[in-house]
C-alpha cells in the first residue's frame, strides 16, 4: 500500500571510527512505499553514509533501521538487501559480465535463478531501460548514460522493492542526466518501485514526493518539494545550488518558494 512505510530511521547515528566524530547524528525519518525521495546535501554531509546503512555495507550503528516494518539492526546482509538495489556514479564499478546481457545476468545466477527464468527476465528488464538492442554489446563500450541504463537494469532483474540512486547522474551531461531520470521516474511510477535518489543537485529533486536535506550528519529539513524551496536562502548557506528558475526568481524578489519554468515564464509575462 502507497501509505506504508518501507523504510524508518529511528535515532540513527553513525561514526567510521571511535576516534572520529559521528557522521551521523540521530537521524530519524521515515521513507513510504512507492514514493520518489531526495536526499541532498554537500559532499561530508552524510548522506551516502545512509546509503551505505540500508544496504548493509556498514553495519556498527546505533539507534534502529527498519525495513518493511522489521529491524535490519544485526542481521546479515541476505537477511534483508534482497530487497535494495543500488546504483553508484560510476557504473564500471559495477560491471562483471562480458556483455550487456551477461552482466544483466549475474546477480540472478548468484541467486542460482534458473536458465528458463532467466531467459524471460534479462530481455524483460533490457526493454524497460531500452538497452534490448544492445544485448551484445560490451558493456564498458558503452556511452555513460547507456552504462547507467545497463546498472539500472542489473538492479531492475533482481526485483528489488527500493532502488537507490547514488550520485549515479553524477557523471553525465544534462541530456543523459534528463534522460536517466525520466526513466527511472517512469519505472518508479509504473512498477511502484520506491527510489531513493542521493544527489548534491536540486534540479534533480523537482519530481520528487519528499526532499531530505542532510547538513552535517543530521537532518536538517524534510518535507515537499514546495515546503524544501521555501528555504532557499538557507539551501545556499548549506553550499546548495539553486535551480536556475528559483535563482532568477530570486532575483526579481519574486515570492520565494518553487518555481518551474512555465511558471517563471507566466509571472514574467
Amino acid at each position: 500500500m502507497k501509505d506504508e512505510n518501507l523504510i524508518e530511521f529511528e535515532h540513527v547515528s553513525f561514526q567510521y571510527d571511535e576516534q572520529q566524530p559521528r557522521v551521523l547524528n540521530d537521524v530519524q525519518f521515515k521513507i513510504k512505499k512507492g514514493d520518489w525521495v531526495s536526499i541532498v546535501g554537500h559532499n561530508g554531509s552524510g548522506k551516502s553514509t545512509l546509503a551505505k546503512l540500508l544496504t548493509g555495507i556498514e553495519q556498527d550503528f546505533t539507534g534502529d533501521i527498519k525495513v518493511n516494518g522489521n529491524s535490519i539492526k544485526g542481521k546479515d546482509r541476505p537477511a534483508f538487501h534482497h530487497h535494495i538495489g543500488i546504483v553508484f556514479q560510476n557504473p564500471e564499478n559495477q560491471f562483471v559480465g562480458s556483455t550487456v546481457k551477461y552482466d544483466v545476468a549475474f546477480g540472478l545466477e548468484n541467486k542460482n535463478v534458473s536458465y528458463d527464468k532467466m531467459h524471460q527476465i534479462v530481455p524483460a528488464v533490457l526493454k524497460d531501460v531500452d538497452m534490448y538492442d544492445k544485448q551484445n554489446h560490451e558493456p564498458t563500450a558503452l556511452s555513460g548514460g547507456q552504462k547507467q541504463r545497463v546498472a539500472i537494469a542489473g538492479v531492475l532483474a533482481l526485483e528489488p522493492q527500493l532502488i537507490i540512486l547514488d550520485e549515479a547522474t553524477a557523471m553525465l551531461d544534462p541530456e543523459g542526466k534528463r534522460d536517466i531520470l525520466a526513466m527511472v521516474k517512469h519505472l518508479n511510477e509504473t512498477k511502484g518501485i520506491t527510489v531513493i535518489a542521493i544527489t548534491h543537485d536540486l534540479s534533480e529533486v523537482v519530481s520528487s514526493d519528499q526532499v531530505i536535506v542532510m547538513n552535517q550528519g543530521e537532518v536538517y529539513l524534510n518535507g515537499s518539494v514546495e515546503s524544501i524551496f521555501k528555504h532557499g536562502q538557507s539551501l545556499m548557506t548549506l553550499g546548495l545550488d539553486l535551480p536556475f528558475e528559483m535563482r532568477v526568481a530570486n532575483l526579481l524578489n519574486m515570492e520565494p518558494g518553487f518555481m518551474t519554468y512555465e511558471g517563471l515564464l507566466e509571472r514574467l509575462i
